[in-house]
């Protein structure tokens, strides 16, 4: 992990977490990767999984143009609704959350912050994902791809979360896994921090502007105490 010590200005302790959710609560990044893979093949395209999987992070008005350039719009819509549905019957019962969700968001509440799931999953697989933690209870917010008129790494989806908190980027922190993560949040002016749990390398995360890397919520967690530090110190 890099110094962490300046997440925030002042070294404050945010009032919002958001959190991307597939790769970084649930582990999900291969099973999407699989199902893009699926739904490629079945419209025609051969396109590595390697490729793909690169691509994972970003919502299907994004990751298709980025594979395939040349698609037209009808041929995308119905790729993607094809690819939505498979994903929802085939590989969304498969997936399991990491270790330390729940606990990780306790400790958020308990010091007075907000939980906020920034996702641009479709709704249902948002709730999905919030019963699967079991942290209902603790989430005081949570976007969708209804959201958002564009996924990331644009940055819709966390204007969106900030806009339902009524929280200004520098009074927030984001958590994710992927690179699309840190540049929606760098194009937002939110601090990001980036989780390994989803598979991106190290350099690819700080590069896209990851202040630091833990190896998912449990990892995070552990290392909590030691985040403020300085500001508590100060206090």
């Amino acid at each position: 992990m890099n110094d962490n010590s300046q997440l925030l200005a002042g070294g404050r302790p945010p009032r919002a977490w958001l959190f991307d959710v597939d790769g970084t609560l649930v582990d999900t990044n291969d099973l999407h990767a699989a199902a893009w893979r699926e739904a490629f093949l079945h419209f025609g395209h051969d396109i590595a999984l390697d490729a793909i999987r690169w691509q994972v992070g970003k919502g299907g008005d994004n990751l298709i143009p980025s594979l395939l350039p040349n698609l037209g719009d009808d041929q995308q819509k119905a790729l993607e609704a094809w690819r939505g549905d498979l994903f929802k019957r085939c590989f969304l019962p498969r997936a399991v959350p990491f270790e330390g969700v729940r606990a990780l968001f306790e400790r958020i509440v308990a010091d007075g912050s907000r939980v906020v799931l920034a996702s641009s999953s479709g709704e249902e697989e948002v709730a999905f994902y919030l019963s699967l933690i079991g942290a209902e209870d603790l989430v005081a917010a949570s976007t969708s791809k209804d959201d958002a008129d564009s996924s990331k790494p644009c940055p819709d989806i966390f204007e969106a979360a900030l806009g339902k908190l009524g929280v200004q980027p520098t009074e927030a922190l984001v958590v994710g896994d992927s690179v699309w993560d840190m540049k929606a949040a760098a194009k937002t002016g939110i601090a990001a921090i980036g989780f390994r749990c989803g598979g991106f390398p190290d350099e690819a995360l700080l590069e896209a502007g990851a202040r630091a890397l833990f190896d998912g919520p449990a990892d995070l967690l552990a290392r909590y105490d030691s985040l403020f530090a300085r500001h508590e110190e100060e206090v």
